[in-house]
């Protein structure tokens, strides 16, 4: 079995976005440099998606989201076209939106995020992807005031959402996978059980991400496992362990996390595990190799993906 017969592997964009793999000093200088020079930003980055080894891309949020490759290449299409000529495929698209969406319970809120969904949508499908991914809301930080209960009732107008996005998305012919990140309302095991049990299969599917799993305190291999029908993509990435209980969950969260964040292979994932899992559940499909802003991205995935072949791809087949 070639690799990529059933796990095709790609990257997260988001790995790029380290100062050291720009030559800057902060995160503000590598968006003026995308601001300033887009051209030479986005070539570099699809030049080195290229170079390390993974056929697939995944777009997040700016300066490396949609609307970004199209003002820089000109149109959808131009854009399609860079993938194709360096052996590169869209993967899925990130959907950031909802967390930064406030009150999205508002009818008003909602109609907005559901027609820039529908706009990405149609940028997805352009691009011969059919995967888009969208992160939960964030939880509160425990012990603030006044206290907001992930309760039941609250859950459920999360879920009467993500239903009504995942039909529209279905009708576009693109498919919602919700990832569980940390913090999230949808990262721990319980709060993983509860949203997939309030949301239908048929249209809200599961993209895993495997740290932030660890970081939330749970078992990726248990949580997945209970819920394997519903991953349609998955992220492979590594973490030290869980983050402390009365963790602060602002703005700052994401960054944060990126201490707990590792090399694949050297924290508390599984990975044996996870690729018996995989083998065991029949799943086929993309593997997102994820480091949240890697200095050395280009060898990190490199190693990562050998990490693969050698050691757990032998297990998945």
């Amino acid at each position: 079995m070639a690799v990529g017969s059933k796990l095709r592997f790609g990257v997260d964009l988001v790995t790029f976005f380290h100062p050291s793999f720009w030559g800057v000093e902060s995160f503000a200088e590598i968006i003026e440099h995308a601001r300033s020079q887009p051209r030479a930003f986005w070539d570099r980055i699809l030049d080195s998606v290229q170079a390390s080894g993974v056929t697939g891309v995944e777009l997040t949020f700016s300066p490396f989201n949609w609307q970004d490759a199209i003002k820089t290449y000109g149109s959808i299409e131009a854009f399609a076209a860079e993938l194709s000529r360096r052996g590169l495929e869209l993967a899925s698209g990130f959907f950031a939106e909802l967390e930064a969406a406030g009150d999205f319970t508002e009818p008003g809120a909602q109609a907005a995020l559901i027609e820039k969904a529908e706009k990405y949508a149609d940028f997805i499908k352009a691009c011969g992807s059919d995967i888009m991914v969208i992160g939960a809301p964030l939880r509160q930080t425990p012990g603030a005031q006044p206290v907001r209960f992930h309760d039941f009732d609250s859950a459920r107008k999360i879920a009467d959402f993500l239903n009504r996005l995942g039909a529209v998305l279905h009708a576009n012919g693109v498919r919602l996978a919700l990832h569980t990140e940390a913090h999230s309302i949808f990262a721990s095991a319980r709060d993983v059980d509860l949203m997939m049990l309030l949301t239908d299969p048929a249209y809200v599917h599961m993209c895993p991400d495997t740290a932030h799993i660890v970081v939330a305190g749970s078992d990726p291999i248990q949580v997945v496992d209970r819920h394997h029908e519903r991953m349609i993509i998955a992220h492979w990435k590594d973490a030290l362990g869980p983050m402390p209980a009365d963790t602060p969950i602002d703005e700052h969260i994401h960054e944060r996390h990126q201490p707990y964040f590792c090399g694949f292979g050297l924290g508390r994932v599984d990975w044996p595990a996870w690729a018996r899992l995989l083998r065991d559940r029949g799943y086929e499909g993309w593997a997102i190799l994820e480091l949240d802003a890697a200095p050395d991205p280009v060898q990190d995935i490199a190693d990562g993906l050998r990490l693969v072949r050698q050691a757990l791809l032998p297990i998945y087949r």
